[in-house]
């Protein structure tokens, strides 16, 4: 999982005011952009991983939030429960070399894909069972069909 390269430190930054009006995406667009429900992004907020702006009752996400939620969606993509992602995106530090998340993100992305290898060989196993019962299916299938007139 590619964690926050150095040129986004400052989309990280919590100095919003540095956005400008320009900077600041609504919830419906950030929805539509990464194909996820308003829901989602409120679910995401509740769980500490994203911390939009509030004008009222209005959410202002910064390009720190949509750098997140780009991770989130990476992190859920590959497997990874919300937990590991919170974990991980919060070890960042823009000022900082990082080690500690690379560290903790190399070591859980090892784990998690191990658990992927194990999974696709058992997809592996699992389809070539089912392809040759398939194959048993139609042998006995075709051997109890009644054999077609040669005339008709």
């Amino acid at each position: 999982m590619d964690m926050m390269p150095a040129g986004e430190a400052a989309a990280n930054s919590n100095d919003v005011s540095a956005e400008g009006a320009e900077g600041y995406y609504r919830i419906g667009e950030m929805a539509k952009t990464f194909g996820v429900t308003l829901r989602t992004l409120r679910f995401y907020e509740d769980r500490g991983l994203l911390s939009p702006r509030r004008e009222g009752s209005t959410r202002l996400y910064t390009r720190r939030d949509r750098v997140r939620l780009k991770l989130i969606l990476l992190g859920r993509k590959v497997g990874f429960s919300l937990r590991d992602v919170k974990q991980m995106i919060d070890l960042y530090d823009p000022t900082g070399t990082n080690i500690k998340q690379l560290r903790l993100t190399l070591e859980k992305s090892e784990k998690q894909l191990s658990r992927l290898q194990k999974q696709r060989a058992a997809l592996d196993e699992a389809i070539g069972d089912l392809t040759e019962a398939m194959a048993a299916v139609r042998s006995r299938l075709a051997e109890r069909q009644p054999a077609r007139a040669a005339g008709a």
